[in-house]
Order: C-alpha cells, then structure tokens, then sequence
C-alpha cells in the first residue's frame, strides 16, 4: 500500500474505516477545490451516519485489544507512524498546498511537527503511571490510568495533518481507539494517515477516519453512544453545540476554540523584533491560526513608528510566495465583510486592507486578502472584539500597564498573549495577570512539551504536553487488604 504521489481531478478519496478505505454508503463524493486558484484538486466520501456507525463499530471491536497492550507496544507503533509521516512528506505536503493553500516551507514545517506528536507520546507514555496511597501496612492502595474507550476527535481545515496529530497521538498511546472527522475542506492528509498508520503496524480499526459534513458527520459521531470522548477544534459555535451534546451524554469534551489573541509593545522593546513578531501573526497561514496574537497593544508613543516598521515588512511580501490564501470561500467574504465594517465604522487601514485583484500576481479565482494593519481602533469596533481569522492586525494604544491589562482581558476569549518589554520582570508580571492559556514574553517558546488551551470562550481543557496524555485517561483507584 503506498501514499498517493499524484494529484489529478480525478484523485479520489474514500473513509479509512478498519484498515482499509471504506466508499461512502450513499456513493456520495464531495469536492475539494485550491483556494490558490479555484481549481479542482480531488474528491472526498460525502459520509452519512451509516458510515459513522461502521468507523465506530470497528473502534470499539479494536479498542480492547489495543488497549491491553503495554505501553512499550504501544510506543513502537507510535514511533513508527512518525518515521512513516517522514518518510511521505513529499506527497503529503504536495496535498497539503493543493488542497489548503498552504506554501511549501511552512507546510512541510507543519508536517514534521505532526510526526514529532507520535514520537514524542510515543515517547512518554512509557512514563504513565498512577499513584499509591498509604491507608496502613495492611492495605495496598493505588490509582491507575485507563483509556476511556473510543475517542472522537474533530479537526478544522488551517492545519489538517498537525491538528489532527496532536489529537490522535496521545489518544492512542493511551489506549484509546479514535475516530477522526477531518475538515470537509482539507480531509486528504488525514486519510493519508490512516495508510501510514496501517503501514507502521497500528491494528485495523484502532484509527479510522470518516470524512463529510458537520451535521452528516460530526452530529453522529459526537452523539454515538459508544463514543466516550470527544476532542474538537474549531469555531465556538461549533464548540457550543458539541458541548451540549456532550453535557447531554454525561462524556467528557476538550475544545479548542477561537481567540483574539493580544500582542502587548512598550516602548521599551526591542520594537524591530516586537514587528518582526507582530507581522508573523498575519503571514503564517495568512492568520488562520486560532492563537494569533492580531490584537496589537502599543504604548501610545511607539505606535506610529511600530505601524510604520510593521508596514514596512509587510510591503515587501508577495502572494503566493511570502504568504498563502485564505482556504475556503466562506472565509475569504467573511474577512472582507469585517474589514468593511471596521472602514465604516472608522478604523484607518495603514497597510493592506484589499483582496488582490487578477493580474496582480495572483489567479484570477485565487483567494488572497493584503496582509493589513488597521489603526483608529476604539475596543467597541467589531474588528476589536470578534475573531477575523485573516491577515488582518488591529492596532489600540495604551498610556499604562493598569490600561494595557484592561484592552488585553476586554474580550470574551483567553487563548494566547505575548508580551514585549526591555523590562523582563515586568513583562513576567504581566504574564501573570492576562487571562489566557499561554503567554510569550519577548518571543518565548512554545512546542509540542507546552500544554495549549483557553481561558473564557477560548475552551476547555489542554492539548500538547505530557498534560494531554492525562486527559485522554480515566482515573481508577484500587485497593486490597493485604
């Protein structure tokens, strides 16, 4: 069996259900267009609840078995989907760039993160264990972490592959079986990976992945009773309905929604690489990424000369080589209604502020938006309060840390923040009283070892990490009397 390496109009996907592609019960194929250009790329199954209950009836059959296996089994099967990712990144990354747009450095970037997910939980899961409780010489107390079952995990269409990984991997070295519903858009990586998978030795049934519509799809899969948890990304709608359902059936659910994520300059920054930071939040992945920090926070008496270094940097880019589209149709008029708005509204576009026309370096159907800055910004605006999920950054002056922290937590959401300080103590201080999940001071890392997930609407629970592993388990305590 071997990864597809060409893609054709007429390239066709099927669900991966039980170790093998499985075509859709209602002979139904739904198409993936480019956003580069608007051109056909391949074809997905059009899924059904019929083939919700296949991929689930196979994971529950597996999820015994898989489950009974030693951690260090489970290790080996893990390491090798990783090796397998690697071993295609070409083909994958080829359908990754046909399918969403994506430029090829970056998605290859993102490819190869995706298998450092199976390695890494690969890795650590050879370190769960429980706990033992001392209730006198005579009892033997201990906990013990047990996988839950079957695992539905839920992925949007920005990062198919990576996003995908960073859910499956810890479900798996768990001892989990999943059941994955890719983006409608950006399904085929995902599919790919159930080849992978199979090739690196995982057990049929243990992975399966059933690709269609949200309310076709996921709806069913989210509300199968044997599903017992559920891992979704994606809009907060969305995140609110399947929290619902999940209330409903008493199960436990990790979301990760959207943010407005703020980026916090004084002025006594280090402002060249404070803009170098800002204009990233709008040219990786065009800033389809939930974390974005597009929400520009900056000491009044920097500010024009940050704009103006921003401006200068993104001037420079070019679609399609520097930058990529925006994936989905809905999306692209969606950005451009809110930069309208923000116009009516009276925000100064400084930079950008325009889909790109034909003949300016782009296809005529391409769906391309000019990185933008967006300045005379009030907090009430809506291009202040609601997620863009574009190129779009939106600059607020402050006087004082107090009002700094004030713009920074006046939003409904609570995914990231960095912070930008000469002051290190002070920029850790103010770490500390931003509400988010994650915050950068100066550029800090983050990566696959760092927990990800929200405060507020933003979500609930943790991704990433050794943290992650733990949430796809259940807590057992036993006890004997000796």
């Amino acid at each position: 069996m071997s990864i597809t390496t060409t893609i054709t109009t007429t390239t066709q996907f099927e669900h991966w259900i039980g170790g093998r592609p499985v075509p859709p019960t209602s002979g139904r194929h739904l198409d993936s267009t480019s956003p580069h250009d608007g051109e056909l790329v391949l074809r997905i199954a059009d899924g059904s609840a019929e083939d919700v209950e296949q991929a689930v009836t196979a994971a529950h059959r597996a999820q015994q078995a898989w489950g009974r296996t030693t951690t260090a089994e489970r290790s080996r099967i893990l390491t090798s989907i990783a090796a397998g990712i690697r071993e295609h990144i070409d083909a994958l990354a080829d359908l990754e760039c046909a399918e969403g747009g994506k430029l090829l450095a970056p998605a290859r970037t993102e490819l190869l993160i995706a298998a450092d997910y199976f390695d890494y939980y690969g890795a650590i899961v050879r370190t769960l264990a429980g706990d033992t409780i001392d209730q006198g010489p005579q009892n033997l107390t201990y906990t013990r972490h047990e996988p839950y079952g079957v695992v539905a995990v839920i992925t949007p269409w920005n990062g198919p592959l990576n996003q995908a990984s960073r859910g499956i991997a810890p479900a798996l070295a768990a001892g989990n079986t999943v059941v994955l519903k890719p983006s409608e858009f950006t399904s085929a990586t995902s599919l790919e990976l159930g080849r992978i998978a199979t090739e690196a030795g995982l057990s049929d049934g243990v992975l399966n992945i059933v690709t269609g519509l949200g309310p076709t799809v996921g709806v069913p899969l989210v509300s199968h009773p044997l599903v017992r948890r559920v891992s979704f990304t994606g809009s907060v709608a969305t995140g609110r309905a399947i929290g619902r359902i999940a209330a409903e059936r008493v199960i436990p659910v990790a979301l990760e929604l959207g943010g407005k994520s703020p980026i916090l300059v004084f002025a006594d920054a280090d402002l060249d690489a404070a803009a170098r930071a800002a204009t990233m939040s709008v040219l990786i992945n065009s800033g389809q990424v939930c974390s974005a920090t597009t929400r520009l926070l900056v000491e009044r008496g920097v500010q024009d000369e940050l704009v103006r270094r921003i401006g200068t940097i993104l001037n420079d880019k070019r679609p399609g080589e520097d930058f990529g589209p925006i994936v989905t149709p809905p999306q692209f008029d969606k950005v451009l209604g809110m930069l309208a708005t923000a116009r009516k509204e009276g925000a100064h576009v400084a930079v950008g502020g325009h889909k790109y026309e034909d003949g300016a370096g782009v296809p005529e159907r391409g769906l391309y938006i000019q990185p933008t800055v967006l300045t005379d910004i009030n907090p009430d605006m809506q291009a202040a309060r609601e997620e863009i999920f574009g190129p779009v950054l939106v600059a607020i002056p402050f006087d004082t840390e107090d009002e700094a922290i004030t713009l920074a937590n006046a939003t409904e959401y609570g995914l990231a923040a960095a912070v930008w300080s000469g002051d290190t103590a002070r920029g850790l201080t103010l770490a500390h009283r931003i509400e988010a999940g994650q915050v950068a001071v100066n550029g800090g890392a983050m990566g696959i070892e760092t927990p990800f997930g929200g405060y507020k609407t933003s979500g609930i629970g943790r991704e990433k990490g050794i943290k992650a592993l733990y949430e796809y388990t259940q807590l057992k305590t036993v006890s004997v009397t000796l």
